[in-house]
């Protein structure tokens, strides 16, 4: 009940903080007979307070934290927008100016806000000049950001996503090597099939310049009149309001970031794995690497070098850095509100006192078959999003009960469980790419809401021109991808299959606008 009146109440009343409190509250209801006071005391003490203490939780804040603060100081000296203003001065076309901004994406990968907010504002006079619609930026501004940003080992998404893998772990046992929530993750990129082919079909629509559905019409009448007047005031001047921009302030911090991560990641893992005697390979250092620690290191690394960055090369004043990080900060407090009541909801079902993914298990095993898993769950996780308008939200509600669930039916099954197991690879990356999609197809989410403002279009009009593409691309992942895998095909024969289904659609469905 806690995880299904959480999950339902997000639907309902699109609060998914509130929804998640309730369900905490829920559970200590039930645990303690159905007397609310002592169920208060119980949330608090036995679920809230251990969440917020425990130490990972605790490393996962400090870098979700430090990457925001980078992401404002970066933010602030403007570095990015000299490199954009370079490339588009090198554009001369609609397909390289689509492509470019498809490019500049794929670069922007350490925050999804960050991303959209560069990108929407600084590409508007390329996409003007080339008559490319303010929609169609919106577009690619929006399918790039989050799934670029969720499939990076250095963004703000990264913790969180370890962290509710890691929740959705724990007391699972496997036969052989345990995984942990940094092996899972990597290992879910390959079979989060609508993240990848999302990024997929905004190269494929740039390089055809080929477009289907609302967007075709909106894409056509900017070619034949050029941009609608009521466009041109969305642009904030004061966002190029820079005493000195310097592409160096912007790569010399995720540079070092990056360096740091895989350099703690290489001297932990290397050194655990000598202890354990184990044969050295990338798979047993990454495995037995302390990924948290990296993470935070990484990020206070980045987070220096962009303050000192920022004041000698930008020649900003410290306050105008520190005023950067607040601000930045400020930006990731509500996805730490969610990560702190989603583990604590996550605790109170866990095995020590509901024991929810394990009851599931149980319960559906002989109902569901285990094929139609990864599926069912990116259908589930699709829904959830689209309903709740956040992505975050949704994998803290869907994954600490999903993992437990795939666990438990796999383990009757087979007797065992391997690490390696694609059903609950594939299972755990539906639920990260179906959270994604939702999101991308949803009026209320924040990212939509973002991308259609720094565009400089209207929210509907985003909403409606994105959605065929996305839908599309859905129902690819689901035809070439969750369900061949359930029923046994190897990911990499249908990764391939899936990038041919969207040329061969858009060659077959879509049309040239300037023809």
């Amino acid at each position: 009940m806690p995880p299904l009146v959480a999950i339902g109440l997000a639907i309902a009343t699109r609060r998914v903080v509130v929804s998640l409190i309730a369900g905490v509250f829920l559970a200590a209801l039930i645990l303690e007979a159905g007397n609310p006071l002592v169920a208060i005391v119980t949330a608090g003490r036995s679920f809230f307070w251990p969440s917020l203490c425990d130490f990972d939780h605790l490393r996962v804040f400090a870098f979700t934290l430090m990457m925001g603060a980078m992401v404002g100081v970066v933010g602030r000296t403007g570095g990015i927008r000299v490199i954009v203003a370079e490339f588009i001065r090198r554009t001369s076309s609609r397909r390289s100016g689509q492509l470019m901004i498809w490019g500049m994406g794929l670069l922007i990968f350490f925050d999804d806000y960050a991303n959209t907010m560069l990108l929407g504002t600084t590409m508007q006079p390329l996409t003007d000049r080339l008559k490319i619609s303010r929609e169609k930026l919106a577009y690619i501004v929006d399918s790039t950001a989050a799934p670029v940003a969720g499939l990076a080992l250095v963004s703000t998404w990264v913790a969180g996503e370890i962290g509710y893998i890691d929740d959705g772990l724990k007391g699972l046992r496997f036969v052989g090597e345990t995984p942990d929530g940094m092996q899972l993750f990597l290992s879910t990129i390959p079979y989060r099939f609508y993240v990848l082919w999302s990024l997929v079909m905004v190269a494929f629509v740039g390089l055809s310049n080929r477009d289907f559905g609302a967007m075709f019409r909106v894409e056509r009448d900017t070619w034949t009149h050029g941009l609608d007047p009521v466009h041109e005031d969305h642009m904030d001047p004061t966002l190029l309001a820079h005493e000195v921009l310097r592409w160096e302030s912007a790569i010399l911090p995720l540079m070092v970031t990056i360096m740091t991560i895989c350099g703690v990641l290489g001297v932990t893992g290397w050194s655990a794995s000598v202890e354990q005697g184990e044969l050295l390979s990338w798979v047993s250092v990454i495995g037995n690497s302390n990924s948290y620690s990296a993470l935070v290191c990484g990020a206070l690394a980045g987070l220096v070098t962009a303050s000192v960055t920022a004041v000698m090369l930008s020649r900003i004043t410290w306050n105008e850095v520190v005023g950067g990080a607040y601000r930045g900060c400020a930006m990731m407090i509500p996805c730490l509100v969610i990560l702190w009541t989603a583990w604590s909801l996550s605790t109170a079902t866990g095995k020590d006192y509901l024991g929810t993914g394990h009851y599931l298990g149980n319960l559906i095993q002989d109902e569901l078959p285990i094929a139609w898993l990864p599926t069912i769950v990116f259908l589930l996780s699709s829904v959830v999003s689209f309903s709740t308008g956040t992505s975050w939200g949704t994998m803290a509600l869907l994954l600490p009960q999903v993992i437990p669930v795939v666990h438990q039916m796999l383990a009757v099954k087979s007797g065992g469980v391997l690490a390696t197991d694609p059903i609950l690879i594939a299972t755990t990356g539906s639920v990260l790419a179906g959270a994604i999609f939702g999101d991308h197809c949803s009026p209320i989410s924040d990212t939509t809401v973002l991308s259609s403002q720094a565009s400089g279009c209207d929210l509907m009009d985003h909403v409606r021109t994105q959605l065929p593409y996305a839908a599309a691309t859905a129902l690819i992942s689901v035809v070439f991808g969750t369900f061949p895998v359930g029923f046994g095909w190897n990911v990499w024969v249908c990764l391939p299959l899936g990038v041919a289904a969207i040329a061969v659609g858009l060659w077959v469905f879509g049309r040239r606008v300037d023809e």
